[in-house]
């Protein structure tokens, strides 16, 4: 057997060039104290924390595979939330530098709402499946998953004061949970649209937004604990717009409900498209919802003394008008009592912040100053902030700060690398931006047109740009500045080729012409002519029969290879500079001025060489080998084709992605190359073997481009993120590196193998448990390779238990058959590695070392036969004080799934019968260590609080004292103006 041939494998190294994805939402973290300085904010897999004044990036929380869709930060302001694309939600702990603590699966889908209660215990997360899962943060676990909804679950809430929960749904409807008995008990029917928020004001307040441009108010009644309580009065308020009597019908009929919602009026909102924010801060003073357009409108929510207040003065101008009109005494006061707030009297307008786009979401606080603080972010890749002081005006919010300059506003189409690897170009639709390889930091912007190729022009201080309009820029990088804009063609300049000898470039167009140009240098205008600075001029035209969309030189600049729309690639020998009658083309121009009018094509001096054709779709991207033997084609038709440069023929043609290619390039020097498609995947493949070689995972839609920079060591790649229908986009950035690290051929294919098993693993349905016979509520965790992988090693662990009780008996019998003691048999090696542990021990360590999150589903893979092995197990556990929590979580849970084959086994019976008892009174024991140590710690803190108190009265002394200072320090230079001046 030959050898296997090795490949160098490419890591991910940097993702960079993005502010905040436009999939996810933004909010305010607390970071040492400081409240309002920093943001969290997704970054596509990753999530970012901004400090908004400085603009810089201080914290990178690492996700996985999948895109990152929403956040939420705890009431600890310690612990953050993610929720992916996959369904999966990890927690952050910011205070250990943003360590992924735990990881919840689920859900089969997207998160979309993910909510802390108050007390930051329970987490609740909502998804495109319709589920709506309740987690235990603590014990890190997830208690039950609610199911009614039958549209993708938008917001959920909890009550502070009441164990309810609220969720929204694009079905119309908005549910009240019940969560102490895990039901809903109460639907929401009023919304004839889909309902994309909703926020809590208080426990009897609820504010609901939908497609309509308005937002409902709802109140909330709480029946009697007896029972006998009357429904609550529906209240029809001035300026609400009901939308009949159905509602009050239903409210009527349904009177065992645990709390009543009516509808009480309606906010209108200047939007006239669907809502999709509403959020409040935390102290439930203001309101804030915007839409798709770039406004976020404001409501102060009035306090209970406020709403007093107001109710007092409407009154008094009611019996101001009553008495005008000279009414009846009896019937004023009846009016009087009549008199009551609106909605819009309750929760005021205060106006609109307009931000610089189309707004993807936000978050505000209240500061402690009583300053409001608003974070944006925007769907161009920005964030902005805006402050202001008080309730009535918008107008002191206009001045903002602003997160945006390491980032493109738009999709990055050409990207190149310096000839030393140490500098990234990049171009947009508004801008050039250079990049430090090392720090990914941008160094360098420069307003641009739409930019769709770019190269560095040799010596590197300048750089040309090909835009749509057809015009060429040229840049001075270091002075970040334009210094020629020339209108060379007359469409699209899809393509810039830079000449192997570094003397001029050409240029591809829609306008069918391939245009070559030559370096040069002109006298600089702003330096008075006293120096001379890098220009271009055009030598010669070739026209072509269609539009040219890519152009390249071959290294040894023998030929020049063309694409075109007609789905070919043409190639001419690019070596003579003769014309067709044997003069050059200057001569011609000299000795013959009449043939060459300035509108006149001139056709370059080259022979037509080859024209290659077997693509059915045009030809996008196209690179030519370092040694020129081979050229390697992609193509929309998805595929790839090898050609050769000496004959023409097609060596290979490969099927490469599942869409468009859009970008292939070689590695320098070898005939190894790469691909980008829009199906999201970079490829290297083998032009020599014609193997495809690994796939780059880590984008997650379509990839425009890919450079390489001259050594092969990285490649840089961009994506392009459409955000479902309102076309959004993400401009992240990323770099791969070539490590030392060996990649064999049949071994990645096995990894993906296994890959692919392990995503159907995980997206597998939630398991069913026997005797469950709720269709509300079932199993929060869903199967996945880590619980499975967990039944495994909890089921070898228990064959190692069995087989060493085996070997101890068979060595105790020995020992009484033969009346002596004998040597001890040796003990498993994995023992021996535990510390020499006892198997029952051994066992015990293996159940916990699975995470809590997979704990009742690897229990729940397990066969049964293995469950009859783990009871004795578990009373020893219990017995020996080894982890009485754990091994209670476990019994527990398997007496709940084995309920009806664990009482029809004669043999578990008195095993149960004790585990009953011994239960009880180990429980017993741990609640008193438990209450021993409250006690201990309500002392210490009374202790503390007292000692607390006597300093108080020190530091009430040391600040009359500097007061004191201060006043004579005043009084001092007080005496020293009045000297100076003499009186």
């Amino acid at each position: 057997m030959g050898l296997t041939k090795q490949y160098l494998r490419y890591v991910p190294t940097a993702v960079f060039g993005v502010v905040g994805s436009s999939k996810s939402n933004i909010i305010f973290v607390e970071v040492k104290g400081q409240l309002g300085k920093y943001a969290a904010v997704a970054a596509v897999e990753n999530v970012f924390l901004w400090d908004l004044k400085k603009a810089e990036k201080i914290l990178t929380l690492k996700g996985d595979k999948h895109e990152a869709s929403i956040l939420a930060i705890g009431p600890n302001k310690s612990q953050l939330a993610v929720g992916y694309m996959d369904g999966s939600i990890r927690l952050f702990d910011l205070t250990s530098g943003g360590e992924p603590t735990v990881t919840f699966k689920g859900h089969k889908s997207a998160v979309t709402a993910l909510t802390y209660d108050s007390t930051g215990m329970h987490l609740v997360s909502g998804s495109k499946d319709t589920d709506v899962i309740v987690w235990d943060v603590v014990s890190e676990n997830g208690l039950y998953r609610l199911k009614g909804h039958k549209g993708m679950v938008t917001d959920a809430v909890f009550m502070k004061e009441h164990n309810i929960l609220i969720t929204g749904s694009k079905d119309t409807f908005v549910k009240f949970w019940d969560l102490d008995t895990q039901h809903c008990f109460k639907t929401l029917v009023g919304h004839r649209t889909e309902v994309w928020g909703l926020s809590l004001i208080s426990d009897n307040r609820l504010v609901t937004g939908a497609v309509e441009n308005e937002l409902s108010v709802w109140d909330i009644s709480f029946r009697s604990k007896e029972g006998e309580g009357e429904p609550p009065q529906k209240k029809a308020k001035m300026g609400a717009d009901l939308d009949g009597d159905e509602e009050d019908k239903e409210e009527d009929e349904e009177e065992t409900d645990i709390l009543s919602c009516t509808k009480v009026g309606v906010l209108k909102r200047s939007g006239r498209d669907r809502v999709i924010t509403v959020k409040t801060d935390k102290d439930k003073t203001i309101l804030g919802v915007h839409g798709k357009d770039n406004y976020v409108e404001l409501f102060v929510i009035c306090t209970e003394e406020e709403k007093k207040k107001f109710l007092q003065k409407k009154k008094k101008r009611a019996r101001k008008k009553a008495q005008a009109s000279s009414q009846e005494e009896d019937e004023d006061v009846r009016m009087e009592d009549a008199i009551e707030l609106t909605v819009d009297e309750e929760i005021k307008n205060i106006g609109s912040i307009k931000a610089g786009g189309k707004i993807r979401s936000f978050d505000i606080i209240t500061k402690k100053t009583g300053e409001k603080m608003l974070v944006v972010l925007l769907h161009n890749n920005k964030v902005e902030v805006f402050q202001w002081t008080g309730n009535e005006t918008m107008e002191a919010s206009q001045g903002n700060n602003q997160v945006a300059l390491p980032a493109h506003r738009s999709d990055v189409r050409a990207l190149c690398f310096n000839a030393d690897n140490t500098a990234i170009l990049s171009g947009s639709a508004e801008a050039v931006k250079m990049w430090n390889r090392n720090s990914q930091q941008c160094v360098r912007t420069v307003s641009s047109g739409y930019v769709l190729s770019l190269v560095f022009v040799p010596g590197e201080r300048h750089c040309i740009a090909g835009t749509k309009d057809g015009h060429l820029q040229l840049f001075d990088i270091a002075g970040g500045k334009i210094l020629e804009d020339v209108e060379a063609h007359r469409g699209e300049l899809w393509s810039i080729a830079v000449c192997p000898d570094k003397r001029g470039f050409m240029t591809g167009s829609a306008d069918k012409e391939i245009k070559f140009w030559e370096f040069d240098f002109v006298d600089d205008e702003e330096q008075n002519f006293s120096s001379k600075r890098l220009s271009f001029q055009h030598i010669r035209t070739l026209k072509m029969s269609d539009d040219i969309l890519c152009v390249k030189y071959s290294p040894d600049q023998k030929f020049i290879a063309a694409s075109l729309l007609d789905s070919t690639v043409k190639v001419f020998f690019a070596d003579t500079l003769k014309a067709c009658w044997g003069l050059s083309i200057q001569t011609c121009i000299q000795q013959k001025p009449h043939l060459f009018q300035p509108d006149l094509i001139i056709w370059i001096n080259g022979f037509f060489f080859l024209s290659m054709y077997g693509h059915k779709l045009p030809v996008l991207s196209m690179d030519i080998s370092t040694d020129s033997t081979l050229l390697v084609t992609g193509s929309a038709d998805r595929n790839i084709k090898i050609w050769g440069m000496d004959f023409g023929d097609c060596h290979k043609s490969m099927f490469a992605h599942d869409d468009s290619v859009m970008c292939v390039q070689f590695v320098p020097r070898t005939h190894l190359f790469f691909s980008c498609g829009k199906d999201g995947k970079i490829k290297q493949w083998d032009a020599d073997s014609f193997e495809h070689i690994v796939t780059l995972q880590g984008h997650h839609a379509e990839v425009w481009t890919l450079a390489i920079s001259p050594s092969g060591d990285f490649v840089v790649s961009d994506i392009k993120k459409p955000f479902q229908v309102s076309a959004s986009h993400d401009k992240s950035l990323r770099l791969w590196e070539r490590t030392e690290e060996p990649l064999v051929l049949t071994e990645e294919r096995e990894m993906e193998r296994e890959k692919e098993y392990e995503e159907s693993l995980n997206q597998g349905d939630p398991t069913v448990i026997a005797g469950e016979t709720s269709e509300e509520v079932t199993l929060a965790a869903t199967r996945t390779v880590e619980s499975v992988k967990g039944a495994e090693r909890i089921m070898e662990a228990i064959e190692l238990y069995k087989e060493e009780t085996e070997k101890m008996k068979e060595y105790q019998a020995d020992c009484q058959a033969q009346n002596k003691k004998l040597p001890p048999p040796q003990p498993n090696p994995i023992l021996k590695a535990y510390g020499d542990i006892t198997p029952s021990k051994y066992v015990c360590e293996v159940l916990k070392k699975v995470k809590s999150s997979e704990l009742e589903e690897s229990l729940l893979v397990m066969p049964f036969s293995y469950v009859l092995d783990l009871f004795p197990l578990l009373e020893i556990f219990i017995n020996q004080g080894w982890e009485v929590e754990l091994s209670c979580r476990c019994l527990f849970f398997l007496l709940r799934v084995n309920h009806g084959q664990i009482t029809s086994s004669q043999v578990l019976l008195p095993v149960i019968d004790r585990l009953r008892s011994t239960t009880l009174s180990k429980v017993a024991q741990l609640k008193d260590t438990i209450g021993f140590n409250l006690a201990g710690l309500q002392f210490m803190q009374q202790q503390i609080e007292a000692k607390e108190d006597v300093q108080f009265f020190s530091d009430a002394t040391d600040q009359f004292k500097e007061k004191k200072r201060k006043k004579k320090k005043a009084e001092g230079k007080v005496i020293l103006a009045m000297a100076a001046a003499g009186l």
